[in-house]
């Protein structure tokens, strides 16, 4: 695809139920269990984001439980980096073994409702990037626009950190 074509992006509002953790997971429907196969996908973190193994992502939130609103941008491309109106902004690589994600914010008491699906991935099976913007988490609250995460195809490549304000992101 030339960089002259108007990108494909799909923007979601979603509410993720979070059970006492401070996290909300990126799993990939197809092999989210792989994360225990530590020797194939080790694991690596940027502070706000870990990838646990392939297919496995976990992110930190303020609040430990709650309703928390949470956008996602899924882009065929990078949608760009907000970092006007956040505090924190994180990069870090993902790979989707199967292009089909979805976001929850819990891993026990399974409830397929609750899970808020994410795809599909553009263009399907393989690494992405995972951009996480973040503000307010000092205070713990969870308001409308707080939490906002990008995923675009890109190749593997280093974590990154695009924006630090925040004096809790120094203690991950």
């Amino acid at each position: 695809m030339s960089t002259d074509e108007t990108p494909v992006m799909h923007t979601m509002r979603m509410d993720v139920e979070v059970e006492d953790c401070g996290r909300v997971y990126l799993l990939d429907r197809g092999d989210y269990g792989a994360a225990d196969r530590k020797e194939e996908s080790p694991a690596h973190s940027i502070g706000l984001i870990e990838i646990e193994g392939r297919g496995t992502a976990s992110l930190r939130i303020g609040p430990q439980w709650g309703t928390i609103p949470f956008t996602v941008t899924v882009s065929d491309r990078d949608p760009g980096a907000d970092l006007d109106g956040y505090e924190d902004v994180v990069e870090i690589s993902f790979e989707s073994p199967s292009g089909d994600v979805f976001l929850v914010g819990w891993l026990m008491d399974w409830d397929d409702e609750k899970a808020h699906n994410l795809s599909p991935l553009l263009p399907g099976p393989g690494t992405y990037r995972l951009r996480y913007h973040l503000r307010g988490m000092e205070e713990e609250r969870c308001w409308t626009d707080d939490h906002y995460l990008q995923v675009w195809p890109a190749s593997q490549h280093d974590p990154a950190i695009l924006k630090t304000e925040g004096e809790i992101f120094r203690r991950f």
